[in-house]
């Protein structure tokens, strides 16, 4: 298999809370929720790097397309990574993310891996590690 992940989808329990804390809070670029004419449609994307979209998409309208139940989130079954090119900028987004609403879970600290990284949970509770590594500074261009 060749992986070519495009899509990263969140289970959200407020689609308009969610949207306000990503694009607002966050500065992510959205043209707002989309879909709202299908009854599990309403789903808002946000551009991220070159090919991979954020979705966010009412938990409710994931359990019925998929065919499962409703389940509760768990907070530590997934993070997602966010890495950026200083130590500073980890400051500025940990800041960025309270701001909005985020829960700070660990603040920046330097990492046992030469890093310097934190957490903060969305309001949907979703993990968030924003770090800088010096081995995988993101290329800015």
């Amino acid at each position: 298999m060749k992986p070519r992940i495009s899509m990263i989808t969140l289970g959200v329990d407020d689609l308009e809370r969610a949207l306000r804390f990503y694009r607002d809070g966050l500065g992510l670029h959205s043209e707002g929720i989309v879909g709202t004419e299908f009854e599990y449609g309403a789903v808002a994307f946000f551009d991220l790097q070159s090919g991979l979209k954020l979705a966010l998409w009412p938990r409710a309208s994931i359990a019925h397309d998929s065919g499962l139940p409703l389940q509760r989130p768990a907070a530590t079954e997934l993070t997602l990574g966010h890495n950026v090119a200083s130590k500073a900028e980890v400051d500025q987004v940990m800041a960025q993310a309270q701001q909005a609403g985020a829960v700070l879970v660990k603040p920046a600290h330097e990492t046992f891996w030469g890093g310097y990284a934190g957490y903060f949970q969305d309001p949907d509770g979703h993990l968030w590690e924003v770090a800088w590594n010096p081995e995988f500074v993101p290329d800015e261009s």
